[in-house]
């Protein structure tokens, strides 16, 4: 038998409110999940890869705090990651911001994009570091062409003010490297620094290249006498350690960022493993400043002229 005309009006009647019902509940699913979006993101964890300044013990002892109190000032997630200098370039897109050396910096500015935030300040030089070349004052050397048949140590080679820089003096004042010295290392395993300076001052080599920042906190920590040494010559100051950002991270974030590096007081603290920190002091700095990318253009001018990344030619 056939549906009566009232009975087909009644189907068609709860079929188009069953159908107002269903685009309804879909409207309000997809405002919800649209509203969910934002509050994914900020689960995102940010990757800062810090460069090993003398072991990664030591280097996440140092900005471990650091790391704490942006992600408190900025409410967000951060993970610290300790990165040797010879690794970053491999490990570089993967992270989010950096933390590393001028000669590092411009390396990865040119090849992956990293653009410059913010400088460290630190002694005498504040947001500027300089590399020297030391010896004894008792071996009787005092200038670079006394170092011709010498030894000599060398920090990292990525180390601007403790490398670059000193290959820069040598090849300027006649002395090349390969041909001129007797014999030239670099230490191994961590603390190199120091031990360019325990080298040269235990006389195991007749000069040693290492940033001045170095030999200063070594002596004002009472681990050297500077009158014991003599400096046989300085580099220019070039700007220190620095933050960069990578290109996985948007304008207005990075602007965040860089805002709460810059207004970090001497006195501000963070709590780690139940202990109130002040966060400059364990990071043995003094605070950071505005840094152009231009300042890093003696930096590259070094770098060419000594045969250095990114500019090296075989």
């Amino acid at each position: 038998m056939g549906l009566s005309n009232y009975g087909v009006a009644g189907i068609y009647s709860v079929a188009l409110k069953n159908l107002r019902l269903f685009l309804a509940g879909l409207v309000i699913f997809s405002t919800v999940s649209c509203g969910e979006h934002p509050s994914v993101e900020n689960k995102r964890t940010y990757r800062i890869g810090y460069m090993i300044c003398n072991s990664e013990y030591e280097t996440l002892h140092r900005f471990r705090p650091l790391t704490a109190y942006l992600s408190k000032r900025l409410g967000v997630d951060f993970e610290a990651v300790a990165i040797d200098t010879i690794d970053f370039t491999k490990e570089v897109d993967k992270l989010d911001f950096t933390h590393t050396n001028s000669l590092l910096y411009i390396i990865m500015n040119r090849n992956h994009g990293v653009e410059i935030l913010a400088a460290e300040r630190a002694g005498s030089l504040g947001a500027r570091s300089r590399g020297a070349i030391v010896a004894l004052k008792k071996s009787g050397i005092r200038n670079i062409k006394d170092l011709k048949g010498k030894t000599m140590a060398f920090g990292p080679m990525l180390a601007p003010t403790a490398y670059m820089t000193q290959l820069a003096l040598l090849l300027k004042g006649g002395i090349d490297p390969e041909n001129d010295l007797s014999f030239y290392s670099i230490p191994p395993g961590s603390y190199k620094h120091e031990k360019v300076i325990y080298g040269v001052l235990f006389e195991r080599y007749d000069a040693g290249a290492f940033p001045m920042l170095d030999f200063e906190r070594m002596a004002r920590d009472g681990k050297i006498d500077q009158n014991d040494f003599t400096v046989i010559a300085e580099g220019i100051p070039i700007p220190y350690c620095n933050f960069g950002v990578t290109q996985r991270v948007d304008d207005s974030f990075a602007r965040k960022f860089k805002k709460t590096l810059l207004d970090i007081k001497k006195d501000d603290t963070v709590e780690i493993d139940g202990e109130k920190i002040k966060v400059l002091d364990r990071a043995q700095i003094d605070g950071y400043e505005v840094i152009k990318d231009k300042d890093f253009d003696i930096v590259r001018e070094m770098a060419k002229g000594t045969n250095m990344p990114p500019y090296q030619k075989f």
